[in-house]
């Protein structure tokens, strides 16, 4: 991105039940966004909304669309 004006949004990770991440403290996060910062790029953490209803961003798929390409395979011709 040097010499490209941009602005970085910092989108916290949304956990949903069997996902193999989890999201990284606040301050963790705010340590990053002052990286950014110091680097000349505008990088604004975006407020998480919705997790507790798994309604925010990234938790919308479906259980089915999280599989695996194989595993939906294997479902389908069982």
């Amino acid at each position: 991105l040097k010499g490209i004006p941009a602005k970085i949004n910092l989108i916290p990770f949304n956990p949903w039940p069997g996902s193999e991440y989890e999201c990284s403290d606040w301050e963790r996060i705010e340590e990053f966004a002052d990286i950014v910062n110091r680097a000349g790029y505008a990088s604004p953490i975006r407020t998480p909304r919705g997790r507790d209803i798994f309604a925010a961003c990234g938790q919308l798929k479906s259980a089915s669309e999280r599989m695996r390409k194989k595993d939906r395979e294997a479902l389908a011709a069982s």
